[in-house]
């Protein structure tokens, strides 16, 4: 074999073995410091690109407001602690998946684990999205979508969340 073939077969196998030591410092990273939320940016198809005049809007038709109806969703335990949501009328996805409301970043979380959505009397309602490990509210496992009082702990894995005024 003659010493040009040689020393390219060393140069390749070391760059390999670089490789591998930068893809593994990366997992490691990954794990230790978790997966880097951003912030989503809405898309603008061609036709919307030019300014249109703006006309007065009225708000949208929504149910009955209740008195005392949460107002945002605070998760009060796990990676995301004292992260704040506000309830405006939209369903709230919570799992892995990366186009979750809510992305958890933990290893007990499926990846469309549960929704949080209103009803039309204002009410906001639970429900399991087949889970593997399970959705829990108030220490019992949530098996039918139901409606959930603020300040009522909702269990998905190591995280927990509660509906606040």
């Amino acid at each position: 074999m003659s010493e040009l073939t040689l020393t390219v077969m060393r140069l390749g196998f070391l760059a390999v073995l670089w490789l591998f030591v930068i893809v593994a410092v990366q997992v490691i990273r990954s794990d230790l410091f978790g997966t880097r939320v951003t912030q989503r940016a809405v898309a603008r198809r061609p036709e919307q690109a030019a300014p249109q005049p703006r006309r007065p809007q009225q708000p949208a038709p929504r149910g009955r407001q209740r008195r005392g109806a949460p107002t945002k969703l605070v998760i009060t335990e796990g990676s995301l602690a004292g992260t704040t949501v506000a309830l405006q009328g939209q369903t709230i996805t919570l799992g892995r998946a990366h186009d979750s409301t809510i992305v958890l970043d933990d290893d007990y979380a499926s990846g469309r684990h549960a929704r949080i959505y209103p009803d039309r009397d204002g009410q906001w309602i639970v429900e399991d999205l087949g889970s593997t490990n399970g959705t829990y509210v108030d220490r019992g496992r949530l098996t039918t979508p139901i409606p959930i009082a603020p300040g009522t702990p909702i269990r998905i894995g190591k995280t927990v969340i509660e509906l606040r005024k």
